[in-house]
């Protein structure tokens, strides 16, 4: 908190955010302004509200700090950018972004929020970096009661993810890969962007991404069918929860005028044949064992959302205006990024015992709460709480008659 003490204009806002950071960490079953309050000793939710979406600090500023942190603390010589969207589930049409769209979280066309992130991905932890959310604004009347600034426009996820990861290399943050999947791997004005910078990536793209090579244009999933059989190796993408993941991998060259090196990587089921594809770029010619590892690192971006959203609460915000989510969402960001680096902390100062599995993210958060914070309110401060919750819903409900009444 020290550190992103300079964003906020007054005392009371920096204390406020203090306490809201620690009732994201808390583990409270559900995480809105009205638990938050509860938990952290306010009467009421006005407070928590207050800081969300009127008061003087800046959140850009603090996203920009929580990169510092996690670079700081994670830096490593094998870092990757991992660039990835999620989508949180939500109810009604007011809320910022909120449309009928394809989301990962449910695995279909959902009401929800869709945002961009870029989380900075090493062997010591990984951690969001950065996010910019996909929104509508081919409906001024929607965005202006969204509160959607006006120099906001629209763009699709890779130019989202090309102005993230510029933000990043621009500052200097230590990457030489990136990884997507295939909605970027697919996108030429991305792969142009890294290019560029001299950035190496490994981006996934389908099976009938046409790929050119000395020998003529293919589709990927045709062209891996004319690889010998001594051109797959077994290798690990990595170490999951049940052990290492081995895979088939194959890498067949692409001809390409441009600067560098292009080549396409084929990833193998060993149990099911299943085949998976991916486009990589490098300045200087890379191993094979170097494109798996940052290919295997693109799912460390999906430990990020399930842990942000299961101990943080990234995604269980209730508030409507693009001022307050975006302020939620790197108040959360902070919270996950505090648990990640004090958990790579423990594992480099102290290694595990005999017996035991490494501290986890959720064990020290557990740890945290028991050890740090232990908030403790008497009985009536809990009865104060009820009482306003059912004087609000009372008022509400009470609305809501009046409202259906006058229409009829």
């Amino acid at each position: 908190m020290v550190r992103i003490a300079g964003r906020f204009v007054r005392v009371e806002p920096r204390r406020r955010a203090r306490a809201f950071v620690l009732g994201l960490l808390s583990d409270l079953p559900r995480k809105n302004c009205w638990t938050l309050a509860e938990q952290v000793g306010d009467a009421n939710p006005y407070g928590l509200q207050h800081l969300l979406s009127r008061a003087k600090w800046d959140a850009d500023a603090v996203r920009d700090d929580i990169r510092g942190f996690v670079v700081e603390h994670l830096h490593h010589e094998d870092a990757v950018l991992v660039v990835d969207e999620t989508g949180d589930l939500k109810k009604g049409m007011g809320t910022v972004g909120v449309q009928r769209q394809y989301t990962g979280t449910a695995g279909r066309i959902e009401n929800s929020q869709v945002a961009v992130y870029l989380a900075y991905s090493t062997p010591l932890g990984h951690a969001a970096i950065d996010y910019v959310p996909r929104s509508w604004t081919e409906d001024t009347a929607r965005c202006r009661a969204a509160g959607i600034p006006d120099d906001v426009t629209f763009a699709t996820k890779p130019p989202l993810a090309v102005r993230m990861i510029t933000r990043a290399l621009d500052v200097g943050v230590p990457a030489s890969w990136v990884a997507g999947d295939e909605v970027y791997g697919a996108n030429p004005h991305l792969r142009t962007a890294l290019e560029k910078r001299q950035v190496g990536y490994v981006l996934a793209v389908a099976r009938d991404h046409q790929i050119t090579t000395h020998a003529g244009t293919f589709r990927a999933d045709a062209l891996i069918k004319k690889l010998p059989r001594r051109a797959w190796q077994k290798l690990s993408a990595g170490a999951g929860a049940k052990g290492h993941r081995f895979y088939d991998w194959a890498l067949a060259d692409l001809a390409d005028d441009r600067p560098g090196h292009h080549q396409l990587l084929v990833r193998r089921n060993r149990r099911t044949g299943e085949l998976a594809f991916y486009r990589c770029y490098s300045a200087a010619p890379a191993p094979l064992s170097t494109l798996v590892r940052v290919a295997g690192r693109r799912w460390t971006v999906e430990e990020t959302f399930q842990s942000g959203k299961g101990l943080t609460g990234l995604d269980e915000h209730q508030v409507r205006r693009w001022t307050s989510w975006h302020r939620w969402v790197t108040l959360a960001m902070l919270a996950h990024a505090f648990l990640t680096v004090v958990r790579a902390d423990e594992h480099a100062r102290h290694p595990k015992p005999d017996g035991l599995i490494p501290l986890t993210c959720n064990e020290i958060q557990r740890l945290f709460i028991v050890l740090v914070v232990r908030p403790v309110h008497g009985t009536a401060h809990r009865l104060d709480w009820s009482h306003w919750r059912r004087r609000h819903m009372a008022r509400s409900q009470a609305s809501h008659y009046q409202r259906q009444a006058a229409q009829t």
